[in-house]
């Protein structure tokens, strides 16, 4: 059976890029599931909650988000194609979440409740991003031909 571009072949096996966009979307939904122990569900957009998880800030909508982020990840890692897009995502997303993260730390607008720890991992999440999206990729030989 010929592999097409972005599809997985029976029994190929996964690729790193595959493996880490599974990897960081089951974490991701881990972590948003959790912090709903952590912040229940009042207040979503509650700014400087002081409820923290591991060191990391947040609130309902964070929340929220790191679950999507993870839903995203394993919907997408199942494909080299789908876990390639959701490696942009996290670079172009968790990019743009660190300069906002940047400008909202401390101000009474800040509706995801972000720290210096948050603004950290974020920046580290969109270097991920960018690995998973560039990785290369060595293609298996068939030698059955």
């Amino acid at each position: 059976m010929a592999a097409t571009a972005g599809n997985n072949a029976a029994g190929r096996g996964k690729t790193v890029p595959e493996i880490l966009a599974l990897a960081f979307g089951a974490i991701y939904l881990l972590v948003g599931i959790v912090g709903f122990f952590v912040t229940g569900f009042d207040d979503f957009f509650a700014h400087d909650t002081n409820e923290t998880l591991l060191g990391f800030e947040i609130n309902g909508m964070h929340n929220v988000v790191h679950i999507v982020i993870g839903l995203a990840g394993l919907l997408l890692g199942r494909t080299l194609s789908g876990a390639r897009t959701y490696g942009w995502l996290l670079a172009v997303g968790y990019g743009a979440a660190f300069v906002y993260g940047l400008i909202a730390m401390g101000e009474t607008w800040d509706f995801l409740s972000i720290n210096t720890a948050d603004n950290v991992l974020h920046i580290a999440t969109a270097v991920v991003g960018l690995v998973i999206a560039l990785m290369p990729v060595r293609n298996a030989v068939d030698s059955r031909h």
